[in-house]
């Protein structure tokens, strides 16, 4: 299907859905590092600027639009009484552009703490708001680890189907991996030591790309940033914040941080994809960016519902 992609970043929901056999048609965000990652590893469809900046006719016609909006606009106060505050202007982008578009299908990719904002009454605006412009729409939790991804990420997935297109189900994709495997989950959650066991420490001999790390001192402190990592267990969550906010995550050895290159392996990226910037934007285009083996289980899910017809058509 033709997608068009939102707070794109550095591609890796993008990639997950290429991946899956979806077309990108399209992609914006306005970090310039990001611009420059995606157009070096997946294409020159990507437009540099601020989405409020860009007007609908500028954007393509899809079947899907997907992204992951910040959730900065999400005050503790009533978002309903403060339409007008300049920090929900991102999430009504999407908004605005999904309601121009009307693709059949929207997919949005948000931090679990979206569910608590407000005593929940964020996501239930934003449900309001998608369902307003034509959409049924249903969310979800999810942790990237049950998808193979060697991460404990959890993240919300808002999907929404344009109400004339189908009803029935919500194409969610299903979890295949556990801690503890069943019939249901037949595969048990990827370590860290698994995922990481054949990457050259990067003092040693090795031709990755992006193999460079910070080199801010091991505390071993119960505080983020500082945990020990458990080489027996999917990695902590690889956070946006670089060497200055002292967050890259510790190697299953605890010897030292773990680079960009581990980091984006972690986050299931390609060995061949080449990250741009300095090592901290780096570090934040990987923590920033959604799991591509997670994507790639979304845009799955959504070929199959495309290809079996599961949903009743309306007449």
């Amino acid at each position: 299907m033709r997608v068009v992609s939102l707070f794109s970043g550095a591609g890796g929901f993008d990639l997950g859905f290429i991946q899956a056999g979806h077309q990108i048609v399209w992609a914006t965000d306005f970090n310039k590092d990001c611009a420059e990652t995606y157009r070096h590893n997946i294409g020159h469809h990507f437009v540099l600027d601020d989405i409020r900046n860009i007007q609908t006719n500028q954007i393509p016609d899809c079947d899907v639009v997907i992204g992951g909006f910040p959730c900065q606009g999400f005050s503790q106060a009533n978002m309903k009484k403060n339409a007008n505050d300049v920090r929900n202007t991102l999430y009504r982008e999407f908004v605005r552009v999904v309601s121009d578009k009307q693709p059949k299908y929207f997919v949005a990719e948000n931090v679990r703490g979206l569910l608590s904002i407000d005593k929940g009454e964020a996501i239930k605006t934003i449900i309001n708001d998608f369902q307003s412009i034509g959409y049924q729409v249903n969310y979800r939790l999810f942790n990237a680890a049950d998808f193979g991804v060697p991460q404990n990420r959890f993240r919300v997935i808002i999907m929404g189907i344009r109400h004339d297109a189908f009803e029935g189900i919500f194409p969610f994709p299903q979890p295949t991996h556990s801690a503890k495997p069943s019939l249901i989950t037949p595969n048990k959650w990827i370590t860290i030591g698994e995922a990481l066991a054949n990457i050259a420490d990067p003092e040693e001999e090795h031709n990755l790309l992006n193999h460079i790390y910070s080199k801010y001192k091991i505390t071993d402190r119960n505080f983020i940033g500082h945990r020990k990592t458990d080489p027996n267990k999917p990695s902590p969550t690889i956070l946006a914040k670089d060497t200055g906010g002292n967050v890259a995550t510790q190697h299953p050895q605890n010897h030292r941080r773990m680079s960009v290159r581990e980091s984006a392996i972690i986050q299931t990226f390609p060995l061949d994809f080449e990250f741009k910037g300095s090592m901290g934007s780096q570090y934040r285009q990987i923590g920033n960016a959604v799991a591509v083996k997670f994507a790639f289980k979304i845009g799955e899910a959504l070929i199959k519902t495309e290809k079996t017809n599961f949903y009743k058509t309306k007449k």
